[in-house]
């Protein structure tokens, strides 16, 4: 009993460890007009938020992991997931 519940606790503590590598790091610049935010994984950065003073916020987003930025206005990807009910029990 005392093996499984040091495994146990072995297993929590690498789970805790694994998630805070993997959180990102993220780095905000308030200038007088916008607020940046930088958003980095193992020092890479892939996603910028650009919220202006007044407007709505926006997005950078490095999708294929080029440095080449593209503009998008919400991280609604569009994909809709169909919900119909077939049958109830």
């Amino acid at each position: 009993m005392r093996i499984l519940t040091l495994l146990v606790l072995l297993f929590i503590g690498l789970n805790v460890h694994a998630d805070t590598d993997t959180a990102p790091e993220v780095t905000i610049t308030e200038r007088s007009d916008t607020v940046v935010e930088e958003y980095r994984s193992h020092g890479k950065l892939y996603m910028i938020k650009i919220t202006p003073k007044f407007g709505a916020p926006y997005y950078l987003i490095d999708e294929r992991g080029d440095g080449k930025f593209a503009r998008q206005d919400n991280l609604d990807s569009g994909l809709r997931v169909p919900q119909w009910i077939i049958k109830t029990f």
